[in-house]
């Protein structure tokens, strides 16, 4: 095999990784418990938390999901920001598909 062949097929495997990449981002994604839904993107950004059947007020309610909503992304936002320190500098040109 020459090395143009061997960059010609890196270059698109590349593209297909990114593409399946951008597909996936645009997304959504539902996680559910007995108490609480979470839609989430692709680019695991929280959309929206639902609290189910509670006794609390409709206004709490809604506090409590905004702050859930926060607090999962700035959790997330963490963890990216981790890997981006500890592996972004090895994993090259596929650190933007961690």
């Amino acid at each position: 095999m020459n090395l143009q062949a061997l960059m010609k097929q890196a270059q698109s495997m590349q593209k297909n990784l990114m593409d399946a990449k951008t597909k996936i981002e645009n997304m959504t994604f539902t996680g559910e418990s007995e108490l609480v839904e979470i839609k989430l993107n692709g680019k695991r950004e929280v959309l929206s938390v639902k609290i189910k059947e509670t006794n609390l007020d409709k206004e709490d309610i809604e506090i409590l999901e905004d702050m859930i909503m926060i607090a999962f992304n700035d959790g997330i936002n963490k963890i990216n920001k981790e890997i981006s320190d500890k592996l972004g500098s090895q994993t090259g040109a596929l650190g933007s598909l961690l």
